[in-house]
């Protein structure tokens, strides 16, 4: 599967043109998939609830996610991003991933772990973790603080995932290492599409750290890019070992789990 990540620093506020230089990009790309970072179209720092309501969008008629299926369909890829998203019906915004293929939209995560002031503005996701199937292959998807709860890569590898995307915007130092280790301990490729540059907001001083990478099975790093290049990568990545979950012949990393012991007594 080629594989990809675009990573670079959206300008705040500016949805047309963050979506329409995504969109130039990944139509120079050959890729199967590609994860783009968490709130690609408009940035992280909110200020208010205000201004979020003016850049939310529905999901999946609002205006970005029918510009990304425009470029899946033209590239015939797949692709993550993440974006605000507002619910109508609900009256509340999420900090979502939408998934598309070439065929359209396929469907979208709401990240379950909000991270600091997120809390203010968005709800915690309602929907769980979910896997997708892209071009026959089987795709979860996790967005940036999902990573501190293990609890999350290993819901998505039971429920079949060979691929965990992770849209993000790191500003702690620790997750591109941490996602080799969730992809040791459940057998599955890792891509982590992290964005870079600095947001000056609502007196908060953001440094993000970039370093998006591809992890393979078993935590293999095929690439981690720079923490202040702005650049698309795709890397072609072996996904069948991630359905073999025996690591040798006598373990296996999900037949030797004792669950009934993982149990607060």
């Amino acid at each position: 599967m080629r594989i990809g990540v675009y990573q670079f620093a959206p300008e705040f506020g500016k949805i047309a043109d963050n979506v329409a230089r995504v969109a130039k990009v990944l139509g120079s790309l050959a890729a199967d998939l590609v994860v783009l970072p968490e709130l690609f179209s408009t940035g992280y720092l909110f200020e208010s609830n205000e201004e979020l309501a003016r850049l939310a969008e529905p999901v999946p008629n609002g205006p970005t996610t029918r510009a990304l299926a425009a470029v899946a369909k033209a590239g015939k890829m797949s692709i993550v991003a993440g974006l605000a998203e507002y619910d109508p019906e609900q009256e509340k915004y999420y900090n979502t991933a939408v998934v598309l293929d070439p065929a359209g939209y396929v469907g979208k995560y709401r990240k379950l772990h909000l991270y600091y002031k997120e809390n203010k503005w968005f709800a915690p996701g309602d929907q769980g973790f979910q896997v997708f199937e892209l071009g026959g292959i089987k795709v979860g998807v996790m967005v940036c603080f999902d990573w501190f709860f293990p609890e999350s890569a290993r819901t998505l590898a039971l429920l079949g995932a060979q691929v965990i995307c992770q849209p993000a915007n790191l500003v702690l130092p620790y997750c591109q290492q941490a996602m080799i280790t969730r992809s040791l301990e459940n057998g599955v490729v890792c891509v982590t599409a992290n964005r870079v540059g600095r947001e000056i907001r609502d007196e908060e001083d953001l440094q993000f750290t970039g370093q998006s990478q591809v992890v393979a099975v078993p935590g293999r790093v095929c690439f981690r890019l720079g923490n202040a290049e702005e650049v698309a990568v795709v890397t072609e990545v072996d996904v069948q070992p991630a359905l073999d979950k025996r690591i040798n012949a006598y373990n296996d990393l999900f037949a030797d789990r004792r669950p009934d012991f993982y149990r607060l007594r």
